[in-house]
């Protein structure tokens, strides 16, 4: 199924999965956690490769250039691809009036549960978090742990992978805001 890209700079479709539109919300459950591409995984991530057919998941891994291969691509044309798929989702289901976002803060390695053969984790048990904006969940998850003992290897990898960039292409094109306001419910 195709979806259009308003906005984007590198994708002009994103393409999920046939059966996208057979749903009326959804409620993406991500496990925050590092990730050799893209720096690291969350609420973004989950929405634009989660959500990305075969050949969707090779256009925005290689900025749009490939339909049939992941690899290859440039790194900045990646993170901004997913930024825009995002963008094309959460569009498709108004502006995200039909879908919520939770991170799980726990057992975060730097790399991926997609990772066959992934670092033990580095941060433990933080919490949960959940929100309507994407980009202020993710941002939100990428300050938390900022701060925890034990993160330099992930921090160093979203740093070397330009992980932020993401946020920050999702911000320009209106996916969501990088500010936030925490509120906490339990204790």
């Amino acid at each position: 199924m195709s979806l259009p890209v308003e906005g984007g700079s590198v994708l002009s479709e994103n393409l999920v999965g046939a059966h996208f539109a057979d749903y009326d919300s959804y409620l993406v459950l991500s496990h925050f956690k590092g990730h050799a591409m893209a720096g690291f995984g969350g609420a973004i991530k989950n929405i634009s490769i989660g959500l990305g057919s075969a050949e969707g998941k090779c256009l925005i891994h290689t900025g749009g250039k490939s339909h049939t291969s992941p690899w290859g691509g440039d790194q900045t044309a990646f993170t901004e691809s997913m930024a825009e798929a995002g963008k094309s989702v959460s569009d498709y289901l108004g502006g995200g009036e039909r879908i919520v976002y939770i991170n799980v803060m726990n057992r975060i390695s730097i790399d991926c549960d997609c990772d066959g053969n992934s670092h033990e984790p580095d941060i433990h048990d933080i919490g949960i978090l959940a929100s309507a904006d994407p980009v202020a969940l993710d941002q939100a998850c990428i300050d938390i742990v900022g701060q925890a003992q034990g993160n330099e290897g992930l921090m160093n990898r979203i740093q070397r992978q330009n992980g932020i960039h993401t946020l920050e292409h999702a911000q320009d094109i209106g996916l969501g805001s990088r500010s936030y306001q925490l509120i906490d419910l339990g204790a």
